[in-house]
């Protein structure tokens, strides 16, 4: 009993001793951390395409100096959706919570996790989609970038847990110039 009350008060002093230290150190700028840049190659600003056809605007931007990403979507037809991005550093990964003038409707408020960072640079993010009933769907986005730096965005649900997938949306960002 002695032994573990003197272990814990050593390990309270040592905290003690150390948290000056710990509150005294900056932060790392997001700039300077790797993953902040994981989505930079979607940076910009966009003409999104669906077999050639106009199909939207996103203007893509880091914000609150490189911390976070807002995306800014203008459908063809007048819908918009906005999202924000930020980094996890403790996880080392980005999360996606996405709003449309429609939240109250399946879908239109979405919270996503990158759930890979793919081989060829390319990251998918995927979430749960609550529905009436206790059901739920899958959603998930796959970002690409392709070699002449257009991006490829992807977005395919599943109702089966994941052991099929149906592309919703597959679109072609290109730079507005």
């Amino acid at each position: 009993m002695l032994t573990r009350r003197f272990h814990a008060a050593a390990a309270l002093i040592l905290v003690a001793l150390h948290a000056p230290h710990l509150a005294a150190q900056e932060p790392a700028r997001c700039d300077d951390v790797a993953g902040f840049h994981r989505l930079d190659f979607w940076v910009g600003e966009w003409d999104v395409k669906v077999n050639g056809a106009l199909a939207g605007t996103n203007t893509i931007e880091k914000i609150l100096d490189g911390c976070a990403i807002l995306e800014h979507w203008r459908g063809a037809g007048g819908q918009e959706g906005m999202s924000l991005f930020y980094f996890d550093r403790a996880t080392d990964t980005w999360k996606q919570v996405w709003v449309t003038q429609t939240a109250t409707a399946p879908g239109g408020v979405k919270e996503k996790t990158m759930i890979a960072p793919l081989p060829d640079g390319a990251v998918r993010f995927q979430g749960k989609i609550a529905l009436s009933g206790g059901r739920h769907y899958l959603d998930r986005t796959t970002l690409s970038r392709l070699p002449d730096g257009r991006v490829r965005q992807v977005i395919a649900t599943s109702i089966d847990d994941g052991a099929t997938w149906r592309t919703q949306f597959d679109a072609i960002y290109e730079r507005r110039s």
